[in-house]
């Protein structure tokens, strides 16, 4: 898999289990899964981060996020 996918896919995960958690939170229940999905986002991150050569810097990530967009929109 492209460390591109990866960081996207562990990008978008990460934010997406942030509503999940705060709900779990402000309902005074333990964010089991909004805490399973962020773990399972930044490890996709890190090793996104590990596999690219050398590595990404942070003014990098928007254009690489698009990037990857651009491929899956033009299939």
């Amino acid at each position: 898999m492209d460390s591109d996918l990866l960081l996207t896919v562990g990008i978008v995960i990460s934010i997406l289990s942030l509503p999940s958690i705060l709900s779990a939170w402000s309902d005074g229940r333990a964010p089991r899964l909004g805490a399973t999905l962020l773990v399972a986002g930044l490890g996709l991150v890190v090793v996104a981060v590990m596999r690219h050569p050398d590595g990404y810097a942070l003014s990098e990530v928007p254009h690489v996020m698009l990037g990857v967009l651009g491929r899956l929109l033009h299939r």
